[in-house]
């Protein structure tokens, strides 16, 4: 009788969560109040809000004021470990920018153009001015050999120019910069709701989405974004609270921001995770993510919701996959991470507009699930085909992962998974194991309360291309209903 009470209360647990991921879902499917302003206002000053992960890895900072006759100063802090406490550099950029038209590629970004006048460097260390110089006198042109003679001793505060237009000098390249994440900006604009009990009402938020950093250190000079990189935020209007916005809006080059210690997080999936905002990766993907893991037998099932537009309204198709993932260590490459492999085993497709439709009736047969029998709404199960040919799916097939947990500001649990190679490959191997992060997911469910395999999570309320109800998890009524069979065959 204990057993089957234990069995009654999971399942009114397992209802009780569902909501909540439920709601997560359809808050982004009704695109959480955001509104994009074309052509985007950029005047005043944007901020990171919180400590940056590039591809690298490199860990940084970032304060950018934009002018209104189109002058911008960038400011770029970099940082020695993953909490952005012990600075190495700073770079200042100054430079012009010009907003073009509506981008063809990236639906609902702004292509810009962006001249750099001059772009300088301040040291924090010894130790950071030598390994720099090292890196400028041994790989970059004639006119930057010299940039430093070795044994020179660091000057606090002193700024060298790494860049100037006006003669001609680029010594930047061994730094791997660019500023090329000008050339693709989108705006975006919603009210958070006031979080102290005693107010009402909300306040402004404005997010710039600057463009993608190439996940190919060797690429990423020469590469024009298609997705976006960590969004900043207003100095005027940010979330709240945000400890991290205030203090990076005060620094400047000679005083780099120090951010507030932040106490290490076991590594804890176990659990369910959903996407915060409609995600968007290069080569024009909207989605959104879900995620349950099981840790009492280390298996996964993810759930994965493209669209056609950046607000995730309109969606295409979507991908569930399942399978099992190792232990996990910490990372040597990346300090604050942990790497794991994921082996997927079983994915099952469902289009929801008549062009994915046609796309996989006109896929070649036995490459995607049963050839010619694909409808809108109607989900298939791709394993026996080994996959998917037409949408990039190969079953089964290892990928070499990285995670990482936080607590916002909010003490709300975040899920930081590997950012895919901007090349649209997957990590199928240990070399090609990421080095930053995505957008990260937020617990909707914790570990007792992870959903079971008899909740299937859809488009919730939507109508799919036929025009019929899209599937919904079991309601909480039928959850109760089983766990009193349960009790009564006791």
């Amino acid at each position: 009788m204990v057993r089957c009470w234990w069995l009654a209360g999971l399942l009114v647990a397992c209802a009780a969560a569902e909501p909540r991921c439920r709601q997560q879902l359809r808050h982004l499917q009704d695109s959480a109040g955001i509104a994009a302003r074309l052509p985007p206002r950029l005047e005043g000053r944007w901020v990171s809000t919180g400590c940056e992960v590039r591809p690298g890895p490199e860990f940084l900072t970032r304060s950018y004021l934009f002018y209104a006759n189109r002058l911008f100063k960038a400011l770029q802090f970099y940082y020695w470990d993953p909490s952005c406490r012990d600075p190495s550099y700073s770079l200042v950029i100054k430079g012009k920018l010009r907003l073009r038209q509506a981008s063809w590629i990236t639906r609902g970004a702004t292509e810009a153009d962006y001249h750099l006048h001059k772009v300088g460097i301040v040291f924090h260390s010894q130790k950071a001015m030598r390994e720099v110089a090292s890196w400028i006198n041994q790989t970059s042109g004639e006119g930057c050999s010299g940039f430093l003679p070795p044994g020179r001793s660091w000057a606090p505060g002193a700024l060298y120019e790494v860049l100037s237009a006006k003669t001609e000098r680029d010594c930047t390249a061994a730094l791997g910069f660019a500023m090329h994440e000008l050339s693709l900006v989108r705006v975006e604009r919603h009210y958070q709701p006031l979080l102290q009990p005693q107010q009402s009402g909300s306040q402004l938020v404005e997010e710039l989405y600057l463009g993608d950093i190439h996940t190919d250190w060797g690429e990423r000079l020469h590469y024009r974004p298609t997705g976006y990189q960590r969004p900043m935020q207003s100095a005027l209007h940010h979330v709240h609270p945000c400890p991290a916005c205030g203090i990076i809006s005060r620094a400047d080059e000679h005083h780099p921001p120090i951010l507030p210690a932040r106490a290490a997080l076991p590594m804890q999936l176990s659990g369910s995770w959903v996407s915060t905002h409609c995600e968007v990766r290069p080569a024009v993907l909207f989605l959104t993510r879900y995620f349950t893991f099981h840790g009492n037998n280390q298996t996964w099932e993810g759930h994965y919701y493209h669209y056609s537009d950046p607000l995730c309204r309109q969606p295409t198709f979507t991908i569930y996959a399942s399978g099992h993932y190792t232990q996990g260590i910490p990372s040597s490459k990346v300090r604050g991470g942990t790497e794991l492999a994921f082996k997927v085993t079983q994915a099952r497709v469902t289009p929801m507009d008549q062009v994915t439709v046609a796309m996989l009736n006109s896929s070649e047969a036995g490459s995607c699930g049963l050839a010619g029998s694909w409808s809108a709404g109607v989900e298939q199960d791709i394993t026996a085909t080994n996959g998917c040919l037409a949408l990039g799916i190969r079953l089964p097939h290892t990928e070499y992962e990285l995670f990482k947990t936080e607590q916002d500001t909010q003490e709300r649990s975040l899920l930081y998974i590997g950012e895919r190679p901007t090349d649209g490959s997957s990590p199928d191997s240990p070399d090609k194991r990421p080095t930053s992060y995505q957008a990260p997911l937020v617990q909707c469910a914790a570990a007792s309360q992870e959903l079971s395999n008899y909740i299937s999570l859809k488009y919730v309320g939507r109508k799919d291309a036929n025009g019929n109800e899209a599937l919904k998890p079991l309601p909480v009524a039928f959850l109760l209903f089983l766990a009193l069979l349960f009790l009564r065959w006791d």
